[in-house]
């Protein structure tokens, strides 16, 4: 076993975890640590809006209030950064996508999800990766509103994919018919993202 794996199981076992839940190549850390590709934006809550296009039937466009207004979903689950940090248990509450799909109805052809978000940042998933049963449009974290850094006042997050996938500051959720590399994806990342496999980068 590399040294790097074995210091990393030990610190997880002294933590009180099961080291089977921490993916090759990371280590556990209790913080939540902070990365993104530019400036944390300023946003007015009072005129953010969450955007459902493309490969639907209807179109919509939801205020803050209304998306919170939409049945929520709290989960408790680990998140894992490209940048090799895990974080277990974190727990996260918002708008699962099967509560969205109600309102704007995906067409057949839909088997992609593009994310965007402020600054013009894209992430890229498959649809199924947003239908799983703990992925969220989120807008509280650990029993809080998101912080700006985190991605206040809306990000998705996508646990089965590293952390980038998760797009901070959402505000526009496009259904596709094919894929399309988002902004990590187009610098060198693995477009899949599968932390178990350990699909970091594209070279």
């Amino acid at each position: 076993m590399p040294l790097f794996r074995s210091k990393a199981e030990d610190k997880v076992r002294e933590a009180g975890y099961d080291p089977a839940r921490l993916p090759p190549g990371q280590y556990l850390t209790e913080k939540w640590p902070v990365l993104h590709a530019g400036d944390v934006p300023e946003i007015d809550a009072a005129t953010w809006t969450l955007r459902v296009s493309g490969e639907v039937a209807h179109e919509i466009t939801l205020s803050l209030d209304e998306l919170k207004a939409l049945p929520a979903t709290e989960v408790t689950t680990d998140i894992h950064c490209v940048t090799r940090w895990s974080r277990f248990d974190a727990r996260f509450k918002g708008v699962h996508w099967r509560e969205l799909a109600k309102l704007c109805e995906p067409k057949p052809s839909a088997r992609f999800v593009i994310a965007h978000a402020e600054q013009g940042f894209t992430a890229n998933a498959p649809l199924a990766a947003i239908e799983d049963e703990d992925a969220l449009v989120v807008y509280e974290a650990d029993g809080e509103p998101l912080a700006p850094e985190h991605g206040w006042p809306a990000r998705l997050f996508v646990p089965s994919k590293y952390f980038w996938k998760s797009a901070k500051w959402l505000n526009e959720l496009e259904l596709a018919a094919t894929d399309r590399p988002g902004y990590w994806e187009r610098y060198g990342y693995n477009n899949d993202a599968d932390f178990w496999k350990e699909e970091r980068y594209s070279f």
